[in-house]
């Protein structure tokens, strides 16, 4: 593997320069100067926790500065990722859809404020009340398709139609009374693009084709088929449930059609960030109406909050095999883009982080420098519960978090007993007795806190044990991967403290690092919930993480739904925290 390190080191290095390079020819440069120093550590440290792989960019006002290939485009073949690679993007998808609608509204075809019954007339009586507009903001109570149960083991992997996609909720009750609350919805979105298919008289993707991607030369941009040969194209990919990485579950993509369907370049969307900025395809009132919040912050297609003490416009994306972000900061005129080949929570994170890296922002805590032999003291197994054991092990200067099947999080040393991860909103702080060694831990991710007791590895082997495993956590069936949206099709799994095998992300699917910003009930935020496997299922750590509309596409396998409040096709327990906060 010496050569295929060496191959992706060269593939970073000279995307580095040469990004810098034009940036500083064309007079543009981050508000940080370290930042090509700082963003360089922050993706090795991706790199190292084998959570992210895919194509990075970041610009200011239009330039990029940085624009790197990250990992594996083709894992069977190493083949590196490259910045030209193009990606499944998920339900980044529906802000084309809804630039579409918008379109055609002001060829005065149709109005946002149309019954959808207007357009669609085989519409039950319980849709009357339903408006474009409701579609739009996920505001329609219509049930998504994709929560349905078993949706993704027997439907996805066969063509749909649009109008078969419309029939598999058309007859079911509505969720709530149009225009009163959000729900994150991906058969709002179907019913969109076959609204674009029967005022325009063309099909969804002709017309994306003619009237956004064609003018605007997003040459590698389009609706992906499985069938045609398309140079460049990543291959998609998950965790087994041992942790091992595996090719994505089959999905035909004339499912995800006007939800999630599209493909894409980092350089594609930069292009279309400049053009919404330019106001090349819509008028500013159109764009107005597409950035309003109408709830829970989400227009046309975008959520709308704050990141880093800035006003940010984004949207994520999660299908089998891809996770995808792409969030635009205002003010500053900051855009960072991530593409995974890989169905990872990590990918929102990895955006943000370079932005805020960008700007200046304090990103990650200050790390300190602890001896060997302090690490060594804190090293060992600790309880969280009877079925849920987490593995501190001495990695350099760092703890490194082990449970079986899940990637390994990497833990830094901040002082006073604390560590804090790169990769993942989490932090561990150590008890320890009147002879420095850990006693306990308590280990935080978001909001959420689970205190653990030490414990021996004799006692450790007796647990997993008990739950059947045979060996002691973290040594299990382990082996180093990577996670992605759709999650085992569903969930996108993150490590220790984050989600396990099972994932469903638009979380568009994605799950360990909790989709930054997503809306929770009364547009407040979702952070994830910890907690311990049921016994039987391996007794690793895991974190759940139910996407919101922030969420990636909701697109993966074997997602449950989960009726509360957002409801991307269903990931699980995530809990509201205040706007605003980090």
């Amino acid at each position: 593997m010496k050569h295929v390190r060496a191959a992706l080191a060269v593939v970073v290095s000279i995307a580095a320069v040469g990004a810098a390079q034009g940036a500083q020819a064309a007079g543009r440069a981050c508000p940080n100067p370290a930042f090509q120093r700082e963003a360089q550590a922050a993706i090795d440290a991706y790199k190292q926790d084998d959570v992210f792989s895919g194509a990075v960019l970041v610009a200011v006002d239009g330039h990029p500065v940085l624009r790197w290939g990250v990992g594996l485009a083709d894992r069977e073949l190493a083949t590196p990722a490259t910045p030209n690679m193009k990606f499944r993007i998920g339900s980044i998808t529906k802000q084309f859809t809804a630039t579409a609608i918008l379109q055609l509204q002001e060829a005065g075809k149709l109005s946002v404020d149309d019954p959808v019954s207007k357009y669609y007339t085989d519409a039950p009586p319980a849709w009357a009340r339903i408006t474009i507009r409701h579609l739009l903001n996920h505001r329609s109570g219509i049930p998504s398709y994709t929560g349905l149960p078993g949706f993704f083991d027997r439907e996805a992997r066969l063509p749909k139609t649009p109008e078969e996609l419309i029939k598999l909720t058309r007859d079911k009750p509505l969720e709530f009374e149009p225009g009163s609350r959000f729900a994150y919805d991906n058969s709002g979105y179907i019913l969109l693009g076959y609204i674009v298919e029967k005022v325009s008289g063309e099909r969804y993707a002709d017309y994306l084709q003619k009237h956004i991607f064609g003018p605007l030369g997003m040459a590698h941009s389009g609706f992906d088929e499985t069938g045609p040969i398309m140079v460049g194209r990543a291959h998609g990919y998950d965790r087994g449930r041992d942790g091992a990485w595996r090719n994505a579950a089959f999905l035909d993509m004339s499912v995800p059609y006007a939800a999630g369907s599209l493909y894409s370049t980092v350089d594609d969307l930069l292009i279309w960030d400049q053009a919404i900025y330019a106001g090349r395809l819509l008028t500013p009132e159109s764009l107005k109406a597409m950035f309003t919040d109408a709830g829970s912050h989400y227009g046309f297609g975008f959520v709308i909050d704050q990141k880093w003490g800035q006003d940010r416009i984004w949207h994520n994306g999660g299908i089998n095999g891809f996770t995808a972000s792409f969030q635009r900061y205002i003010k500053p005129h900051v855009t960072a883009i991530a593409l995974a080949n890989e169905a990872t929570g990590a990918t929102d994170k990895v955006a943000a982080d370079l932005a805020g890296l960008c700007l200046g922002a304090d990103v990650y805590p200050k790390p300190a420098s602890e001896t060997p032999a302090a690490l060594a003291r804190d090293a060992g197994f600790y309880e969280l519960s009877p079925t849920a054991v987490v593995e501190l092990q001495v990695r350099g200067g760092t703890l490194v978090g082990r449970t079986t099947g899940q990637p390994d999080i990497t833990y830094y040393p901040q002082g006073g007993g604390g560590f804090f991860a790169r990769t993942v909103d989490a932090a561990i702080k150590l008890d320890t007795g009147p002879d420095g060694r850990a006693t306990a831990a308590t280990f935080k991710q978001g909001l959420q806190s689970l205190h653990a007791k030490r414990i021996d590895a004799a006692e450790a082997a007796r647990l997993a044990s008990a739950r059947g495993a045979g060996q002691p956590h973290g040594r299990a069936g382990r082996q180093r991967g990577g996670a992605a949206p759709g999650d085992r099709g569903g969930a996108v799994r993150r490590g220790r403290l984050q989600p396990p095998r099972r994932q469903a992300r638009p979380r568009d699917a994605a799950p360990v690092p909790r989709p930054e910003g997503a809306p929770g009930r009364a547009g407040r935020p979702y952070v994830a919930q910890v907690r311990g496997r049921r016994p039987g299922r391996g007794g690793h750590l895991r974190v759940r993480i139910r996407e919101g509309i922030a969420g990636m596409a909701n697109l993966t396998r074997r997602r449950r739904p989960d009726r509360r409040a957002l409801r991307p096709a269903s990931v699980v327990g995530l809990r509201p925290r205040p706007p605003g906060s980090r």
